[in-house]
């Protein structure tokens, strides 16, 4: 009977019908579409289905607990971007039909300091207040939340099924969700492009926490899902990357938080 059970939660699961709570709210017209993560514990970090790959920064593994927190569908798109901040950004070229164009495309060449400006201004048109997800709370959901069928990379342990990357993505970004989601609905939380969280660069400890938010200070953030121009070992779930708060890169853009 419980081999029936978690067959048949697997099935569910890998056709998309663990539909979660949503809330769309509107920025000059443009959805943002916001899907409920129930709080929960797991285990963050360098995890069994990793295998070898784990480097050293994903240990030690440790418990973490999280209270409920809203997670984007999508990454910010050009076209939210646009819809908050007036035009599309014009350092480093802007976005460019090389690294792709479009309004369903994620918004790239943001550094951490830009996107701070954007989500205060986003807060202010919808009396909302949005947040970059904490390192603790992208894992979590990048890994299913309650809903963790225990893939090695968002939704799935086959790449090519959930993320863009160098293997498929033909050297550019593609459309937010035209790749499977995962267990919780969430697109491209592997691949696509880096995202940035709101946490300085830490290490781990094994101590267990309670919604932690990384370190009080330090002079680089932390980047998490991989992108289109890296391999697979940087799109898994528990893989880390840093960036500076200034760095406008063409493979890097952002997912939204709200918090209920």
């Amino acid at each position: 009977m419980r081999k029936l059970i978690f067959t048949l939660f697997t099935l569910i699961a890998s056709i998309g019908v663990f539909a979660q709570e949503t809330e769309t709210i509107y920025a000059n017209g443009v959805p943002i579409e916001m899907i409920a993560v129930q709080g929960g514990t797991f285990t963050m970090g360098c995890t069994s289905e990793q295998g070898s790959d784990c480097d050293d920064d994903e240990s030690p593994s440790h418990k973490v607990t999280l209270s409920d927190y809203c997670m984007g569908e999508t990454e910010v798109t050009q076209a939210l971007w646009k819809a908050v901040m007036g035009s599309a950004p014009s350092y480093n070229g802007g976005w460019t039909s090389e690294y792709g164009v479009g309004s369903d495309y994620p918004a790239y060449r943001v550094s951490w300091n830009d996107v701070q400006e954007f989500i205060r201004k986003l807060n202010q048109k919808t009396g909302r207040d949005f947040r970059l997800p904490t390192e603790a709370e992208w894992e979590y959901a990048a890994r299913g939340g309650s809903w963790s069928l225990g893939y090695k990379y968002s939704g799935g342990s086959t790449l090519g099924d959930v993320a863009w990357y160098d293997g498929n993505s033909g050297s550019k970004t593609h459309p937010v969700g035209t790749k499977a989601p995962n267990e919780l609905g969430l697109y491209d939380m592997s691949g696509n492009v880096w995202e940035w969280c709101s946490d300085w660069i830490g290490s781990y400890s094994s101590v267990s926490q309670t919604n932690p938010r990384g370190p009080s200070s330090g002079s680089i953030r932390v980047l998490r899902g991989g992108g289109w121009h890296f391999s697979s070992g940087c799109c898994r779930v528990s893989n880390r990357s840093t960036g500076s708060p200034v760095n406008r890169s063409y493979g890097i853009g952002f997912r939204l938080v709200l918090v209920p």
